[in-house]
């Protein structure tokens, strides 16, 4: 029990370095801690114990935003993601060299598995984003999130390894100077440069309260808090784009072109001489909703439109409904399933190209690449937090923001409703924040860049093909040790 009760506090470090909390030398701390009580328990079934406890202290605490949308699916996420790290650690890793490549491979395998499933995945409370203050994101830019995670696990295996009495040093030496060459090239290599282009961007917060659901909240009051907010910009400032956030525009069954929101925001878009990128709900046919971000002109044009791909499981859309529904979960506070848009991640404006990721979709490295792919050279990220209280999505949401720039080598502007609005440079440095619940405006030059990473070009396959091979040829090799027949004694006739 002791035991157990270890690796639930190793795993509690790990969510003490998460935002909103952390410090990310407590993750390797966490890891390290982990590794050295799992080393040396030869039942599988004590190592998966071990392994469960240690997920459930890290992602009970991180994913906690999510009680505010499913309680049952805030449970089964924890508890099932924590097991599928308790698997991982039945691997058996005995011997230096052997601990540090294989034990970060298989948890590493874990979180590519829960980054894409169930529901799309779930890549909340991941060790990419405690890193994204640290010097490990650098490695985004060769394997994205994952060489991130891997790196954090093996600096931490690594760790357990060198404080090991009698060890030898070589492995843990070995891997802290191969993730030291990957940081340093990630920065000096010219993988993406300025184009000596900006654009001039304010990026509107309107302010309100938090922990509102949208069933419970009035369109008209969003909207005129945003129309309100953009009021405020002068018409000095020669803006290139107006961005909103996402959704604060509901039209419901009327189209937005056809709205009073529609005039209210070509008048702004008018005032000002510049565009306005607004984030809209429609809902086209019943008991179905889009959410899209689009192109509004001064002359009342909707030049472009991204519907949004990437749907929130529980918030946009609600999985098993009718299983749900049948043992009395809320099902009520997600009415209506989005429509999960299928076009590419950008908006055209003028002759420059945005990459876009509203919302969520933030969080999957995937859709920043796909947009950047496209020729996009500055990210966007229109997004709405405003349903939950307290600020750890909002500030997981700002690591993942960083991550993206890093990894795509683009500046990000990042804009809510109720905060955090953030302006996050190319090298993932965070500019400009709002405080939550602010009505704020940031206006601020933003630098567009081009050029691709190896992560943009070549995205999670190479790092997930790497760790695969490294625990199924350490599977194939372990099984032909046990089918081999023992050497006969000296004593044998």
């Amino acid at each position: 029990m002791s035991r157990l009760a270890a690796a639930l506090g190793a795993g509690a470090l790990v969510a003490l370095a998460l935002p909103p909390w952390g410090w990310w030398p407590l993750s390797i701390v966490g890891i390290a801690l982990f590794d050295h009580l799992v080393c040396d328990v030869e039942r599988p079934g004590g190592r998966w114990q071990l392994g469960t406890a240690f997920g459930l202290g890290w992602l009970a605490p991180g994913m906690g935003w999510m009680w505010f949308l499913t309680p049952p699916g805030y449970l089964i996420a924890s508890i099932g993601f924590a097991a599928l790290h308790g698997v991982a650690a039945m691997i058996p890793a005995r011997g230096a060299t052997h601990r540090v490549v294989l034990r970060p491979a298989a948890h590493m395998l874990v979180e590519a598995l829960r980054f894409v499933a169930p529901f799309g995945g779930v890549p909340l409370a991941s060790l990419a984003m405690v890193h994204a203050s640290s010097p490990l994101v650098w490695l985004g830019r060769w394997g994205g999130p994952l060489l991130v995670t891997w790196a954090a696990l093996a600096m931490g295996v690594a760790l357990a390894v060198a404080l090991q009495r009698g060890a030898s040093w070589r492995a843990p030496a070995c891997t802290v100077a191969l993730v030291v060459v990957m940081v340093l090239g990630a920065v000096w290599l010219p993988f993406t440069h300025d184009t000596g282009r900006s654009l001039r961007v304010a990026a509107v917060q309107g302010g309100g309260p938090q922990g509102t659901l949208a069933i419970d909240t009035s369109p008209g009051d969003v909207l005129r808090r945003h129309l309100d907010a953009t009021s405020t910009i002068s018409t000095d400032e020669a803006l290139d784009l107006v961005l909103w956030p996402e959704n604060v525009i509901a039209t419901g069954d009327i189209p937005f072109s056809d709205s009073d929101a529609h005039r209210a925001v070509v008048a702004e878009a008018e005032r000002l001489n510049t565009p306005l990128v607004v984030g809209i709900t429609e809902r086209p046919r019943p008991g179905r909703f889009t959410n899209a971000q689009v192109v509004v002109e001064p002359n009342g044009a909707i030049t472009d439109r991204y519907d949004k791909v990437q749907r929130v499981p529980f918030g946009e859309y609600m999985p098993l409904r009718g299983l749900l529904a049948a043992v009395g979960a809320p099902v009520d506070r997600v009415p209506t399933d989005a429509i999960a848009g299928t076009g590419p991640a950008y908006l055209d404006l003028g002759d420059d190209r945005l990459a876009v990721v509203i919302s969520w979709e933030v969080f999957f490295g995937h859709r920043a690449r796909d947009g950047v792919g496209k020729g996009g050279t500055v990210l966007v990220n229109p997004t709405n937090g405003s349903s939950y209280t307290g600020t750890i999505l909002q500030t997981q949401q700002v690591a993942s923001s960083r991550l993206r720039a890093v990894e795509t080598g683009r500046w990000l502007v990042q804009v809510a409703p109720t905060g955090f609005s953030a302006v996050i440079s190319a090298s993932g440095e965070v500019r400009e924040r709002t405080a939550v619940s602010e009505r704020h405006v940031i206006i601020a030059e933003i630098p567009l860049r081009t050029g691709m990473t190896p992560y943009a070009r070549g995205g999670d396959a190479p790092v997930i093909v790497a760790g695969a091979a490294v625990v199924i040829s350490n599977a194939m090799l372990s099984r032909r040790r046990r089918a081999r027949p023992a050497s006969p004694s000296p004593d044998h006739r």
